[in-house]
């Protein structure tokens, strides 16, 4: 079937003519893009902090190249009115270019450009495509180049996003605390290498996943802004400032940080910041961290609410689902499960975004795009990720106090609390007959009157066994 012309406009570039879509508001270079990079299925219209940062980018070049005189009033209204209804979430749908793509973002910053240039365009009474009024390269793109708007806008991006991760990360120490304080009564029996160790409460465990995570919490209140600040805006191709006038990035990062609420400023040295991916890797680094320690909490809650009736069975997490397709009445920890999947992907992310940086070669690192598409991607994971297990898990877990008792007075590790007392012999020798008889160790310590009964209830008070306590020295 032949397209009618109203059905589309040829738009024109370094390769040749292109018959571009009439509705759309991108151009040609965005078009070959979309056919040249089919490769993640994940367009940059994924990524709403991605593109509302290029615009904010756009908005402030154009506003340093009006105030320098290189830009007229009529175009610099034009691109500002544009850049403003996509920061307020307009025209997202626009931005179709694959994540993943040669060029060194080269494609996703004319997705931009062209997007910018074509609606404002039409606020100058203009059709899209009419390029002599409003040029997406000259006019959109002018002082810039996609090595210093693409980096800047994906460190711009990150932090736009960067307080949403960190109240999704309260809101899960929260509720971990909560249930610390919930449970704060509850003796139960500590394990390490998966064997029986000595008493605590579930209280104190509760309590130190939130303490992991808290510290997680505090270096990426403190470190991680402070990794994305420096910005190579103005530095152009290679960081020298090519075809950008010699006051355009005093004027352009302040007006950035303005625009973006973030106290974005130009990095020390320019060449060396549109190569150099180290703040990434970093970054995705301590995003890896709290993955991991995120899914080592998600392993405990699986132990630690197994059973029902043939498991260890001192939590309960709320049921959300059947959970087998064969087995009537079968309930799994379906929401942590789903947590060490995301936790395995960030991990995973990880190594690509340290893959893509090592990559650089001398004045630029052509991989950054899989750097932006892995850093978004695993920033994104790691919110829902929090949301999910704190709304579905955390705040429904409950306790099985009686089972935690049970638990601990049968345990064989409980003459671990009474070693101080009898000796470490005597307390190998009646783990031991324990273990062979089954046994309470707390009956055999009895039947042999190792310890005057009075004694033996203050050494079993919970505060006495979870806690440092001077032994008395005539024992």
């Amino acid at each position: 079937m032949v397209s009618n012309i109203e059905d589309y406009r040829i738009e024109e570039d370094l390769i040749g003519q292109v018959n571009v879509p009439a509705d759309v508001y991108y151009g040609v270079q965005t078009l070959r893009a979309v056919k040249n990079f089919d490769l993640s299925g994940v367009r940059l219209s994924h990524f709403p902090n991605f593109i509302r940062a290029f615009a904010i980018v756009k908005h402030a070049a154009a506003d340093a190249n009006f105030k320098l005189g290189d830009l007229s009033k009529e175009k610099h209204d034009a691109i500002v009115y544009a850049c403003q209804r996509i920061v307020a979430g307009e025209f997202h749908d626009q931005f179709v270019v694959d994540m993943i793509q040669g060029g060194a973002g080269t494609s996703t910053n004319m997705n931009a450009n062209e997007v910018i240039a074509n609606v404002g365009l039409e606020f100058m009474g203009h059709a899209k495509g009419e390029y002599q009024y409003l040029d997406p390269n000259n006019d959109v793109n002018m002082a810039q180049s996609t090595n210093d708007a693409y980096p800047t806008a994906v460190r711009l991006g990150l932090l736009l996003g960067h307080d949403s991760l960190l109240q999704s990360l309260r809101q899960a120490i929260c509720s971990l605390k909560g249930k610390g304080e919930e449970f704060s009564h509850i003796l139960k029996m500590g394990r390490t290498q998966l064997q029986d160790a000595v008493p605590m409460t579930l209280g104190q465990e509760f309590c130190s996943f939130a303490t992991t995570l808290e510290e997680d919490l505090e270096r990426f209140i403190e470190w991680g802004p402070e990794l994305l600040l420096d910005v190579n805006l103005g530095g152009t191709a290679i960081g020298t400032g090519i075809n950008a006038d010699p006051a355009y990035q005093g004027i352009a990062v302040p007006r950035l940080a303005e625009l973006s609420g973030h106290p974005v400023r130009a990095a020390k040295d320019l060449i060396e910041a549109s190569s150099d991916m180290g703040d990434f890797v970093l970054f995705s680094g301590m995003l890896k961290r709290t993955a991991t320690k995120l899914s080592k909490i998600c392993n405990d809650l699986r132990i630690l609410s197994s059973g029902p009736r043939t498991g260890i069975q001192e939590i309960n997490l709320p049921p959300r689902q059947p959970g087998s397709s064969i087995m009537p009445g079968k309930v799994n920890p379906v929401i942590p499960e789903a947590v060490n999947q995301v936790a395995f992907e960030i991990i995973g992310n990880d190594l690509a975004v340290t893959l893509a940086a090592e990559a650089g070669q001398l004045q630029l690192n052509v991989m950054e795009p899989l750097i932006a598409y892995k850093l978004f991607e695993s920033t994104g994971l790691l919110q829902r990720a929090l949301d999910m297990l704190t709304t579905l898990c955390l705040d429904g877990i409950t306790a099985n106090e009686e089972h935690c008792k049970a638990l601990v007075q049968n345990s064989i590790g409980l003459v671990t609390a009474l070693n101080p007392y009898i000796g470490y012999k005597n307390s190998t020798r009646i783990a031991k007959k324990a273990f062979a008889t089954g046994a309470a160790v707390l009956d055999l310590v009895r039947e042999e009157a190792l310890l005057d009964e009075e004694v033996l209830q203050e050494i079993l008070k919970p505060e006495n066994m979870i806690t440092p306590r001077l032994i008395p020295k005539d024992r």
